[in-house]
This record gives structure tokens, C-alpha cells and sequence, in this order.
């Protein structure tokens, strides 16, 4: 399952809206004025001081929404540590896989032997889904029409209507996936939109696209940074990791490829 991921939406705007907040900053001009006068060059400078003095508070006033597919669980736990942002992701409880999709870390894909216990794990898990699936639903179904019996005062299973032996059905099966699900492993593949404002991106760029963040979250990171870019060149000229606009904040853990790092995220 390969990545993908897309800017769904963003602020209409973002350099301007940024740009008219810190001009509301540091001019006399009111809210009738805001937005007059500001072409390119002006919206560049605004956002090249607001960079430069470490003012970022009027960049919070944008936000961007990416949907991302192809992507790990043990991902996701990562991504929803960020915490100022949104996040909805598709359901186990809900959704049931009757053919789950999984990610295979690169180390393992390289390697036939490593690769092939890999597959064979994934293999075993789905038939264990599957099986739970079954035993749970009937144990579910069971109870179910047993307690319906009761609340209608019949007697057999026989005088129950088949739409609603149906609803019945759906619902043992909706019931027995929300414990099933517990067998899926972290490499199990999902899809999540993200919404975060244009400052915790930054940080997410300076936490996430470090060379020593996990290999899956770091490709994703990227990638969403670059479509970042695409429609707001001038805020995230300098976004990724911290040490393409600094010194690099690992101390001894550094990486030492700083070098490297600045001319892989260098604006073209």
C-alpha cells in the first residue's frame, strides 16, 4: 500500500490573511484597510518580518486539511500526539476489514526472509479476524433474538419478520468487529484527515521531517510540506527540520548531516 496524500483545503488566501494580521500589528490602520495595498511584495515583507522577529501568532489565523491513505496505525498514534489540530480517521469498530490492507517497513521488504514472515503474520491475523468475526457474531445473534423473544412475547425464532431478523444480524456483526478488531497490529493500513493551523504545522515540519523521526511519519511529513508549499511558498520557505533555519536542537543525538538536511528542503 503505497502513500498518498492531498491538501483537501486550506485557508482561501493564506499569505494574505497572514500578512493583514500582522499589518494589524504594527500599523495604524483599521479593520476597513486591512487588506488594501497588499500585493506580493508587501505580503512577502510582512511575512518575512513576522519569520525574522519569532512572532507567530498571526500565522495561526490560516489552517490546512490533508487526507492521507496508506499509512500505519503505529503512524497514527504518532500524527494524534499533535495535539492542536483535528483528526478523523477511518474506524475498526465501524469499518469491517474483511481484507486488510498493511504497511511493510523497508527494512523488512529488503530482506525475502523477514519480508515472508511478515506476510505470512499479516495472513494468520485476517483468518484470526475473520474467525472471531463468526464466533462473535452468533454468540452476539444469539442474544439478541433472545432478548427481542422476550421484549415481544414470542416464542421461536420463527415468528420473527425477516427485516427485522436482519436488523438483528447487522447489529450482532457491528457488535462482534468493535472486539475483534483488537487482533489488528500496528502495520495495519488507515486513512485519516488532518486540519491544523499554519503554526503547529511548522512545529509538526520541525519535529516530524528531522532525520531521526520515524522513517513513515518523516515521508509523510514531507510530502504534506511540500503541497504546503505549492500554495504558500513564502510561509513555509524555511519549514521543515529545525535545523534548516537553526542549529539543530538534538545536541549529541544530532544526526550530522545538517548540511544535507538544509539543501534537501532548500526552496528551488
Amino acid at each position: 500500500m503505497m502513500l498518498k496524500v492531498k491538501l483537501i483545503e486550506h485557508t482561501p488566501n493564506p499569505e494574505k490573511i497572514v500578512a493583514a494580521a500582522a499589518k494589524l500589528c504594527y500599523s495604524q490602520v483599521g479593520i476597513d484597510e486591512i487588506l488594501e495595498n497588499l500585493d506580493e511584495q508587501k505580503t512577502n515583507k510582512f511575512i518575512k518580518t513576522l519569520m525574522t522577529y519569532g512572532h507567530h501568532s498571526p500565522i495561526e489565523h490560516v489552517s490546512f486539511t490533508f487526507a492521507v491513505e496508506g499509512i500505519s496505525r503505529s503512524l497514527t498514534h504518532q500524527l494524534v500526539r499533535h495535539r492542536v489540530a483535528s483528526y478523523s480517521q477511518q474506524s475498526q469498530r465501524y469499518v469491517q476489514l474483511k481484507q486488510f490492507e498493511y504497511i511493510i517497513p523497508p527494512n523488512i521488504e529488503k530482506d525475502e526472509q523477514a519480508k515472508r514472515i511478515f506476510i505470512q503474520s499479516m495472513k494468520r491475523v485476517q483468518e484470526e479476524y475473520n474467525k472471531l468475526v463468526e464466533i462473535l457474531s452468533k454468540n452476539e445473534l444469539t442474544k439478541f433474538i433472545e432478548e427481542y423473544l422476550r421484549a415481544e412475547k414470542l416464542t421461536n425464532l420463527e415468528e420473527i419478520e425477516k427485516k427485522q431478523y436482519l436488523v438483528l444480524k447487522n447489529k450482532a456483526e457491528k457488535k462482534a468487529i468493535e472486539d475483534a478488531r483488537y487482533v489488528f497490529p500496528n502495520a495495519c493500513e488507515t486513512k485519516i484527515i488532518a486540519t491544523m493551523n499554519a503554526r503547529e504545522l511548522m512545529h509538526f515540519f520541525n519535529q516530524r521531517c528531522c532525520t531521526r523521526a520515524q522513517w513513515e511519519i518523516r515521508q509523510m511529513a514531507k510530502t504534506m510540506l511540500m503541497q504546503a508549499r505549492e500554495v504558500a511558498p513564502s510561509l513555509f520557505r524555511y519549514a521543515g527540520p529545525s535545523c534548516v533555519s537553526g542549529q539543530c536542537p538534538e545536541g549529541k543525538m544530532c544526526c550530522g548531516k545538517t548540511l544535507e538536511v538544509r539543501k534537501e528542503y532548500e526552496m528551488k
